[in-house]
């Protein structure tokens, strides 16, 4: 194990990425546990508030962020500093993202089911730095050989195309494939040449005079997400917790 991670970790210098990871997720869980727990009632824990202003956790998650990202570039790659730096980085990032929802719709939606797109965020983030960690570069550099990569033109080419497919795989309405397509090309050349998700500006502007495909990319979708759809639901309920219900509209 000790030569596993020297080999792997250690001397290609991915220590502070691997800190930052362990950081970010280990936040993650810890703040969704104590979040649950001040929902449900429990524990000694309780909202932060300042002159009666919740203080939502983004906030001391940007403060560490910033620390952390300005500390890295001030410390280098090595070095305690650099190791402190990611750690802090990656608390302040799992802080940040935990509540991206809030960000986003610029409202307190954390346990609404707007609120799933934090876990889902958070997910992706983590699974796209494992893939770094596990040795992929981004847009299928790390698929070259080392002739390869001294031929300025093929580096070119492979950034570029596998660019062009993940960008393709996104206007087909398949946001998650053309982001791990970025960085396992594999995956957004499947994602560019299989059906665009109905609504998708692909289909919208491809599929507008071919009713047949139109027909068959809704037939796939509608497949695709009653296979996956309540699978995906039910571990973003798992991880982060199940949203409130919908309130109906007082309609007296």
């Amino acid at each position: 194990m000790g030569q596993w991670l020297y080999r792997n970790i250690i001397e290609p210098g991915k220590l502070p990425l691997l800190l930052a990871l362990t950081a970010f997720v280990m936040t993650f869980l810890v703040t969704r546990t104590v979040t649950r727990l001040i929902r449900a009632g429990r524990g000694p824990f309780g909202n932060v508030k300042a002159g009666g202003l919740h203080i939502h956790h983004v906030v001391p998650g940007v403060v560490l962020t910033v620390i952390g990202g300005f500390g890295a570039v001030a410390s280098g790659r090595q070095g305690f500093g650099a190791a402190l730096a990611a750690v802090l980085f990656g608390i302040g990032a799992g802080l940040v993202l935990d509540e991206f929802a809030l960000i986003l719709h610029l409202a307190d939606v954390y346990w609404t089911e707007e609120g799933r797109r934090s876990v889902e965020v958070v997910v992706l983030t983590a699974a796209l730095v494992g893939l770094l960690l596990a040795g992929f570069v981004p847009f299928g550099v790390n698929d070259l050989t080392q002739d390869e990569l001294q031929d300025r033109g093929t580096v070119v080419a492979t950034v570029v195309s596998n660019f062009v497919f993940s960008l393709v795989a996104l206007s087909k309405g398949k946001a998650r494939t053309a982001l791990f397509g970025a960085v396992v090309p594999v995956l957004a050349l499947v994602g560019a040449v299989r059906l665009a998700r109905p609504g998708s500006p692909w289909a919208k502007r491809f599929y507008r005079s071919r009713p047949r495909a139109r027909a068959r990319a809704g037939l796939r979708a509608y497949h695709h997400d009653r296979r996956w759809a309540g699978r995906a639901r039910a571990f973003q309920d798992w991880i982060g917790g199940k949203p409130d219900p919908a309130r109906l509209p007082d309609r007296r």
